[in-house]
């Protein structure tokens, strides 16, 4: 829609709406998904699945946006003929998502201190033990780290967020593959280049949109803002190649070739697989619709109209590979 002033943009209150719904749709897959996905498969569902899911997804989401302020920071300051101090850019989210994600992962230790059932009473979790076993290792891991990237960011030198944010990483990549799994070495590695790039994709991509809104107001920075999403669209197209390489290897690990086409739909794991590539290759058709507007529009900036749906989609993403983390999977060797 248009006026005479140009062309309309949604107010406050419709953009406060809009993320209001996106979150509830995205909190509904985690906490509706795990009954969905086993409907008619025979599998048993985990006790408190809805409620793992969903901190899950709050580990993932916390993850992501501090990584992407990282990353896209790091661009903006590498753009040719532009300084960008501290004031040209948004105010930093990660210490919010540094808290939301040790609330998370605080969670998700107390339910393996309860042995990943849902604690009736105080004095069944058993904290000590925590330090007995590898998931309770990588749990406590999980948790100081978070600790410490929210003293990270709130310091002199939020850079230094990396090594806390790098070790939840690594957590996340070996906690996916126990001992138990066939080379789960192989497996934890395909993981941690996964959640790497899908990290700096999908909070990248949050934290460009973010500094292009501060910047669309200031003529010294209209072009740096097209050349920054630019920047990022190029660094985009590898992450998808690393994503989608390291998603096929790890799904055929776990889904034998044969068997693929029948556990997409007769397994809860496939069908949430499924539900998760059909998004990816949503937010990959939004991202080449932004690709080329950026390259071929009058105004390159109107790629940000398809690059918000694409992080509302990679959002959906996020919220489904939270769920995919507490489903049965379907290891057939």
């Amino acid at each position: 829609m248009t006026d005479s002033r140009g062309p309309l943009r949604p107010t406050g209150a419709g953009r406060a709406v809009a993320v209001l719904v996106l979150v509830a749709l995205a909190a509904s897959i985690p906490l509706l998904g795990p009954s969905a996905a086993l409907h008619g498969t025979g599998e048993a569902e985990v006790p408190g699945a809805a409620g793992m899911a969903l901190l899950r997804t709050v580990l993932f989401a916390a993850l992501c946006i501090p990584v992407g302020e990282l990353f896209v920071n790091r661009l903006a300051r590498s753009l040719p003929g532009t300084q960008v101090d501290t004031p040209a850019l948004p105010h930093s989210w990660s210490p919010f998502a540094a808290a939301g994600g040790f609330v998370a992962a605080l969670g998700l230790a107390v339910l393996v201190a309860t042995g990943n059932l849902v604690p009736g009473e105080v004095a069944d979790i058993d904290v000590g033990g925590l330090y007995a076993s590898r998931d309770g290792k990588l749990a406590l891991l999980e948790v100081n780290a978070f600790l410490v990237v929210g003293l990270c960011a709130v310091s002199r030198r939020p850079v230094t967020q990396v090594w806390p944010l790098a070790a939840v990483v690594v957590a996340e990549a070996l906690r996916a593959h126990p001992t138990t799994e066939y080379s789960p070495l192989t497996g934890s590695a395909l993981t941690l280049v996964h959640l790497t790039c899908a990290a700096l994709w999908a909070g990248g991509l949050l934290h460009a949109l973010r500094v292009l809104r501060l910047w669309s107001g200031r003529d010294d920075r209209a072009a740096a803002g097209a050349a920054l999403l630019g920047l990022y669209a190029r660094v985009a197209v590898v992450l998808l190649v690393a994503i989608t390489a390291t998603g096929v290897c790890s799904s055929l690990r776990r889904m034998p070739p044969e068997t693929v086409l029948e556990q997409l739909t007769g397994t809860a794991y496939g069908r949430a697989l499924l539900a998760k590539v059909l998004l990816v290759v949503v937010v990959a058709a939004l991202a080449v619709w932004a690709r080329r507007r950026l390259h071929r529009a009058a105004d390159p900036l109107t790629a940000c109209a398809p690059a918000r749906a694409e992080v509302a989609a990679l959002g959906l993403a996020v919220a489904a590979s939270g769920l995919l983390t507490v489903l049965p999977v379907p290891i057939r060797w």
